[in-house]
Formats: C-alpha cells, sequence, structure tokens
C-alpha cells in the first residue's frame, strides 16, 4: 500500500475522470487517407451533435477543419455506415452529407456543391466506400423505395455532369470497389441475404468495357473481404477459406489461389462499417499487414521471401483502416496505455510520428487500468477471451474483493480491444473493476470460435457472461455479491438474457438492447433483418419464446438500468419499452432513461454524460445496498 492511499469504499473513491471527460473524448478517429506529407481522416464533434468532420493535415504539420457546422460527413449505408469521403488529388474531397445523404465535392478553399441530385425522396440514395479514379468517384450506392432496399456499385463525375452509371447490381449487398491499374476491371466484393458478411462473401470481377462480370472466389461459406490489385493480372485478398482470415493472391480469372502467410492468426476484422483496409501494399512491392489474435499488430510482409516482421512500434493493437500511397504509411494504432491516435509509419526506420489523438489530456497515469488478457474456462470446458481492467487509483484502495461489472460486446459478431478506454477508467478510477468479455461468436479467434455463436445466440453469450463473473469470485478478484452486467445493442440482449437466466448478477445495464425476436427481424434494418436465421433460427414461436428475454422476466431477481435513443433504427425503442414494461408486470425495480434525436451508439457529449451519470449512481445503489 503506497503511503498516500487511503482504504475507502469501492465504488466512492474520488477521480479525476469526469463524465464529460469521457464524453468529449469521443471523437471516433477514422478512416486516413495519406499522399505524400499530406494526410486526411475523420472525427465526431460531440459538443456539436455528434457530427463528422473531415480533418486535413498538410505538409506543414498544420491540421485545419475541412468541414464546419452544420456539415457532417457520415453516411447511412447499412446503418452503420462506414467509409464516407475520398480525396480528389489536387482539388479537394468528395464526401456524403449525413443530413440529405447526397454526395459532395469541397473544393479546395472552396464550398461544398452537391455531385448527385436531390430526388424527390430526398433520404432515399446512400453513398458509402467512395474511391477516386479517372474523374468519377466509385461507391457502393444504396436505395430506398417504399421500403424494398436495394444496392449497387455505381460510378458518378466530379463535375456534377451526367447521370450515375451503374457498374454491378443484383445482389443484395456490396462493398471494397476497386479498379484495376489499367483501368480495365473492376474488382468488388458483394453476398446476399440471409448471409452476414463474416458468414460468406464473394469477390467478382467486371471487365469495364463490356460488364461481363465473374466470380474469382468466396462462397456461401468462406468470408472475401478487402481485394487489393497486385498488378494486371493478379489481386490480393483476406478469406477464411482455411477457418482463418489469411491473405491470399488469385489471379484475375480465379486461377492457383495461394495463401501467402497460412497461420492461425487473423488478418482482418468483421464487415460492419465498410471501407475497412487491412493490409497496403507498398512501393517496394512488400505489403503492410495486420494480424494476430484478439488485437492486430502491425508488420510488414514480403510476398516474394514469405518473411513477416512486426515492427518495433509502441502501439499494440490497430483499427483495420490502414492508409498508404505506396511510401507513407497511416493508420490508427493504441495500447493499454496509449488512446486511439492517428499515427504515420516508416515502414522502413520504424520512425512513429503520433498525428491526431483521440484524447488530449490524460490523467495521472495511476488512474488509468492497464488492459491484461485473460482466459478462462465455462463449466462446459469451453475457453473464453476477456480483457481485465481491476480497480486503480493513486490516492485510495479497498479491501478484500472489489465491485465488478462485466462488460459485453455488441455485434454480437464483434470484438473488444485492449486500447486504453476513458470509460472504462471512469469505473476503474472509483473503485469499480472491469471485465471486457470476448464471449463465443467473437471475432479475432478465428472461424470456428465465432461460430460457437451459430444457433445458440442467448445461449453461449450468456454462459460466457456468467462464467466471466464465476472466474472473477474464483480468484478473489470481485466480491461474488457485487458484481453487474452491462452492455449495448446484441450486448443489450445478452444483460438481459443473462439476469433472465441467472441470479449471478447484482444489476444489468442495457443499452439499446433487443429484447423481442419477432419484432426486431420485422423493423430493423436490412442489413441484419435476416441475421436472427443464423443466430438463432427461422421464425419459430417456441424457439424464439424460450430464447428472448421480454418473455422470460420471471426469472429476474436484480434491479435493471435501461438507456435507449428514440431514433434508433437498428434497434427501434419498442425493444426497450417491451423489456421495461414486462419488469413493470412483475415488481422488478428498473430504471428506464430514453433520448431524443440520439440513434444507435449515443453521440452527443450531453447524452454520454448524463447516461455515464447514471450509470454510476446505479452502480454505487446496488453495490452498497
Amino acid at each position: 500500500m503506497s503511503p498516500e492511499q487511503v482504504v475507502l469504499p469501492y465504488a466512492t473513491w474520488p477521480s479525476p475522470v469526469s463524465t464529460s471527460d469521457v464524453a468529449r473524448s469521443g471523437l471516433r478517429l477514422g478512416y486516413p487517407t495519406v499522399l505524400g506529407e499530406e494526410v486526411w481522416w475523420t472525427e465526431d464533434r460531440p459538443a456539436e451533435g455528434g457530427r463528422t468532420t473531415i480533418v486535413h493535415r498538410s505538409a506543414d504539420g498544420a491540421q485545419r477543419e475541412l468541414l464546419s457546422a452544420p456539415w457532417s460527413a457520415r453516411t447511412r449505408v447499412h446503418e452503420y455506415g462506414g467509409r464516407s469521403y475520398a480525396v480528389v488529388p489536387g482539388e479537394g474531397v468528395v464526401f456524403t452529407n449525413f443530413a440529405d445523404q447526397r454526395l459532395y465535392l469541397l473544393p479546395t478553399g472552396g464550398e461544398p456543391r452537391p455531385l448527385t441530385p436531390e430526388p424527390e425522396e430526398a433520404a432515399a440514395l446512400r453513398y458509402a466506400d467512395l474511391v477516386v479514379h479517372d474523374g468519377q468517384v466509385w461507391c457502393v450506392r444504396e436505395r430506398h423505395d417504399d421500403g424494398r432496399v436495394s444496392r449497387s456499385i455505381v460510378s458518378i463525375p466530379l463535375s456534377g455532369e451526367g447521370e450515375p452509371r451503374e457498374r454491378a447490381g443484383g445482389h443484395d449487398f456490396y462493398a471494397a470497389p476497386t479498379i484495376s491499374p489499367d483501368g480495365e476491371h473492376l474488382a468488388f466484393v458483394c453476398w446476399d441475404h440471409p448471409r452476414m458478411p463474416w458468414n460468406g462473401t464473394e469477390l467478382w470481377i467486371s471487365r469495364l468495357a463490356d460488364g461481363t462480370s465473374w466470380k474469382v472466389k468466396g462462397g456461401t461459406s468462406e468470408s472475401v473481404l478487402a481485394p487489393r490489385w497486385r498488378d494486371e493480372q493478379s489481386l490480393y485478398l483476406i478469406s477464411d477459406w482455411s477457418g482463418w482470415w489469411n491473405l491470399y493472391l488469385v489471379g484475375i480469372y480465379g486461377t492457383s489461389p495461394r495463401a501467402l502467410y497460412p497461420a492461425e492468426q487473423e488478418f482482418a476484422g468483421p464487415l460492419w462499417q465498410l471501407g475497412a483496409v487491412p493490409y497496403a501494399p507498398m512501393a517496394d512491392g512488400s505489403l503492410a499487414v495486420l494480424h494476430g489474435r484478439g488485437d492486430l499488430r502491425l508488420g510488414v510482409f514480403d510476398p516474394d521471401s514469405g518473411v513477416l516482421s512486426d515492427l518495433d512500434v509502441p502501439y499494440e493493437g490497430w483499427d483495420a483502416v490502414l492508409a498508404t500511397d505506396g511510401h507513407a504509411l497511416v493508420g490508427i494504432g493504441y495500447g493499454p496505455a496509449l488512446p486511439r491516435s492517428i499515427v504515420r509509419v516508416d515502414t522502413v526506420t520504424e520512425r512513429v510520428e503520433e498525428l491526431r489523438r483521440d484524447v488530449n489530456e490524460l490523467p495521472d497515469p495511476g488512474y488509468l487500468p492497464l488492459a491484461r488478457p485473460v482466459e478462462f474456462q465455462t463449466r462446459f470446458g469451453r475457453e473464453v477471451h476477456a480483457f481485465l481492467y481491476p480497480p486503480s487509483n493513486p490516492v485510495a484502495r479497498g479491501e478484500g474483493p472489489a465491485p465488478y461489472v462485466v462488460f459485453v460486446h455488441g455485434g454480437p459478431t464483434g470484438h473488444s480491444v485492449g486500447a486504453l478506454d476513458l470509460e472504462k477508467a471512469f469505473f476503474t478510477s472509483r473503485g469499480i473493476g472491469v471485465l471486457d468479455v470476448n464471449y463465443g461468436g467473437s471475432t479475432g479467434y478465428g472461424r470456428v470460435y465465432r461460430e460457437r455463436l451459430r444457433g445458440q445466440w442467448g445461449v453461449v453469450d450468456v454462459e460466457d457472461s456468467i462464467a466471466a463473473a464465476e472466474w472473477l469470485a474464483a480468484e478473489g478478484l470481485g466480491d461474488p455479491a457485487r458484481i453487474a452486467i452491462r452492455g449495448g445493442s446484441a450486448g443489450g440482449w445478452t444483460v438481459m438474457a443473462a439476469c433472465c437466466a441467472s441470479d449471478t448478477f447484482a444489476g444489468g445495464v442495457s443499452y439499446y438492447g433487443v429484447s423481442a425476436l419477432a419484432d426486431f427481424s420485422a423493423t430493423t434494418h436490412d442489413f441484419e433483418s435476416r441475421y436472427i436465421d443464423w443466430l438463432i433460427g427461422p421464425e419459430d414461436p417456441a424457439l424464439y419464446a424460450s430464447r428472448e428475454p421480454v418473455g422470460r422476466v420471471a426469472g429476474v431477481s436484480c434491479p435493471m438500468l435501461l438507456l435507449q435513443g428514440l431514433s434508433d433504427p437498428v434497434v427501434p425503442p419498442a425493444q426497450s419499452q417491451a423489456f421495461v414494461d414486462a419488469l413493470a408486470e412483475r415488481g422488478v425495480p428498473c430504471t428506464y432513461l430514453t433520448f431524443e434525436g440520439e440513434a444507435h451508439g449515443f453521440r452527443r457529449a450531453e447524452t454520454r454524460s448524463a447516461a455515464l451519470a447514471t450509470e454510476l449512481a446505479f452502480y454505487q445503489q446496488i453495490f452498497h445496498s
């Protein structure tokens, strides 16, 4: 015990990490682009309603925000969006504006002008995954027409003259349009309902002169991602044909597919948002790659020798959005003690330059928990991965096992990483530990691990979350009477389902969680409208009733806190309301907090601050009752 520390009850320790600190830290840095000494990226403005701007860093190091309010470079394709802008070399940037979902060209030093017409149904067309080539922007276009949703790949003249031209159509979903070096072929990824992109996708190529197209690789049980041209006759790609997302080389007609570095490691993540770029071809023929289990490390791969060398950089994990012009490399790195940051890396000298942090000012390191990867087994012998964040405070300590919150990520085909996170520090610095669980079904550990959830949503995720609480108690880390569970979206489902199935938890916190299956499938957005078929099975009243929380509230014995955005198109407010009403009928204590104008994932600083303050008060009440 440090002489400066005093013994105080857990969950009451003094902390400099405020709700406003956490709310302001949510910049959501994303989608870097690099050309020589110039770098662009997107970042959010929580204090301005959560709008997304584009930042440009010039060759002299000066950073400038390109879009002022009310402009917001954010796309609603798939509702989760993705890459919403592209650089037009020497001219400016083209972007999707959130309010009307039209494409605009922002000339250097000028004002945005629309490239796409404003139809009578203004929000009926959406654009994402933008690529600029030969005076046109190539992208995925999503059309909403009387409840029917369709998608295609189109090219749109940057001049603003002429109509968009469809380049590929007929499939339910598209991603990753990329043009061959000679400009003769278009490569793209596509898939159809009921598959999600981690279940099965296909790589197709289209000859632009006549529109002839053919499949190169992929299928119903192979996930192919991120095609990049090596030359006019071959492409790199990521495929999980072996059970792991590995790097491949394939001929233009699907000839001689070859695994370049076969390993039980992932070289990509799930395609929740369009525009992911998990590797980058460099001018010298090497590839900058991300790889690993769990967090992805940055390395350089030589396709000729087959040698993969990790770079000696301080960032232990990276988001799957690398950018290069062949020489400079820019990505988003993070670590247990480093917040997400836009980073420029010299792959030869390993020199690193940090350009922008998600968090500008950090408290004393003593208030920040360091993520520790842990593994434990369920009562059925399944191995589960997680990150442990013990309570940490330089001036206070507790006695005995600490209260803990089991964090459950969304998706459910998602993944939690070991990054510095002020939201977790908000709790750990006050004496509440966090165990962030990558339950069976999470990405980062191969196809077999994520296939554990197939047909078992509400079973495997629940069992693994309960096992996390039991492991904390067995290790003497967590007080078994003071372990709560919280999660958002699919994680909110797991929170509700776990509290229905077990009395393990002292309380549950659901952010915009799913509670009723048939209603969810009927009202959610098109992208996930058939997801339940894989997660549980085709609609079956008896099966659905046995899984969904709304019909199982009789098993809930702990207080609940539910938080919901009232403009959520992914998990509509009726999902939370139905569970709240069911709890009320049973007399179970429940607090329900709603937010006007918030959608799926809170973006406004005032919303995030209020939600976090309410959540802390909830824990303080249940942990000291």
